[in-house]
């Protein structure tokens, strides 16, 4: 006879009750109060309508219904730079700076238009842009109040020369 799968961390037999969540396995996170692997949350809990999309409508208000009549705009499906900072807040507490600080250069961007991000991202790709064209990208970014992007941009800028990625 085979050995059954090993379950993953957190997981409860079926009908089984947990002693670390207190729950049997039909029970709702919101029944265990939180706790549990899925259902653990750094912080206070938000309601949807707390959340807001770019545009600055409450995402409970982003439905299927509003889609098909046409009052959902693209502005309504981008995130809002403050979700993303609540998100870079978790990642520290949760020990993982670097994903931290991702998710905060990510708001700076979301002040940019998408063919703006995508040209950063253009100039960040080895060999498509001198030291001194990422250089002025980064002077650019700080001069609009992106300063996490502006030092990511002129520290690659930095690293490409040194390395030999930069163009020309």
């Amino acid at each position: 006879m085979t050995e059954p799968p090993a379950r993953q961390r957190g997981a409860v037999a079926p009908g089984a009750r947990s002693e670390e969540r207190g729950t049997s396995e039909g029970a709702t996170r919101e029944g265990a109060a939180g706790e549990g692997t899925m259902g653990r949350r750094a912080g206070p809990r938000r309601r949807a309508g707390e959340h807001r999309a770019l545009s600055g409508r409450p995402v409970g208000d982003l439905t299927v219904d509003a889609v098909r009549s046409g009052e959902v705009g693209v502005a309504d499906l981008r995130i809002h730079p403050d979700t993303l900072e609540r998100q870079a807040a978790v990642a520290q507490q949760h020990a993982n700076p670097q994903l931290a600080q991702n998710l905060r250069r990510a708001a700076e961007l979301t002040q940019l238009a998408d063919d703006e991000v995508l040209a950063i991202y253009e100039a960040l790709r080895p060999g498509r842009a001198t030291a001194a064209e990422l250089t002025a990208l980064a002077g650019s970014l700080a001069a609009r109040g992106l300063p996490r992007c502006a030092a990511l941009v002129a520290e690659a800028a930095e690293v490409y020369a040194r390395r030999g990625l930069s163009a020309g």
